[in-house]
């Protein structure tokens, strides 16, 4: 899978996603990461990339020449045109299910945001789609970037030791993770579950099922709504509404 990432900072990219399990997934062939320099594509020659916006107000607006410019670099040179995306504070939540969603892809480009935005007209020309990590505003689309290109790439086989490692996690299910335990067995007065060190895998999973179900009602009950839930989950969760779980 490629990602190409327009952006101011392309340093910003490399000192954070080139180390870790990304960086061994790049390494492995499995992702192929370039960051693309807007600036690079500037006519101006002080390799201005902002002006004022018509609309006056304060604040600087990314022009569209060099955006442009920068993408057509990339689309040029593909079989058919990558799919884009503008990291923007407009966009639709980024959720398990988008990272999903856009890991059956070949081919991503990122539109990092700077200063005030965009202009419109270029977002219209090459923006497939708009997407936010939240209801609050950076001041750039680079750590936006970051976190959907690290959640995207986990989702490709190879990335990680092994698929478990993230159908089991938070969201994947529509669910929260059930609770973690390591070495040692005791620590400071407190013992891990005796169910775990049972070595009955039916019981284990039951646990760690509804250990989950727990935990999305007590911190995100909302996901409940959409989470695939069988009809013993249904019970379960009956149960802890009515206090009838310890």
């Amino acid at each position: 899978m490629k990602f190409d990432v327009l952006t101011l900072f392309p340093a910003m990219f490399e000192a954070v996603l080139g180390d870790s399990i990304i960086a061994r997934a790049e390494k492995a062939g499995i992702i192929e990461m370039n960051f693309i320099n807007i600036r690079d594509f500037s006519t101006n020659k002080h390799h201005k990339t902002d002006d004022y916006p018509y609309s006056g107000g304060g604040g600087m607006l990314m022009t569209p020449q060099p955006i442009y410019d920068a993408y057509k670099s990339i689309e040029n040179k593909a079989d058919k045109k990558p799919h884009t995306i503008y990291m923007s504070p407009q966009g639709k939540t980024f959720t398990q299910q988008k990272a999903r969603e856009l890991a059956g892809y070949e081919h991503i480009v990122i539109l990092c945001g700077h200063y005030e935005g965009v202009d419109q007209r270029v977002l219209d020309m090459i923006v497939d789609e708009e997407i936010s990590i939240g209801d609050f505003v950076l001041t750039g689309g680079e750590i936006p970037a970051m976190a959907v290109i690290d959640s995207v790439s986990r989702m490709l086989p190879g990335v990680l030791s092994g698929e478990e490692n993230f159908t089991n996690e938070s969201h994947f299910s529509g669910l929260l993770e059930h609770p973690q335990y390591t070495r040692p067995e005791e620590f400071m007065g407190v013992k891990i579950p005796d169910v775990l060190l049972s070595g009955h895998h039916k019981r284990i999973e039951e646990w760690k099922r509804q250990k989950s179900l727990e935990i999305t009602y007590k911190k995100r009950p909302e996901l409940l709504d959409s989470a695939e839930l069988s009809k013993k989950d249904k019970e379960y969760i009956e149960l802890i509404k009515k206090g009838e779980v310890l």
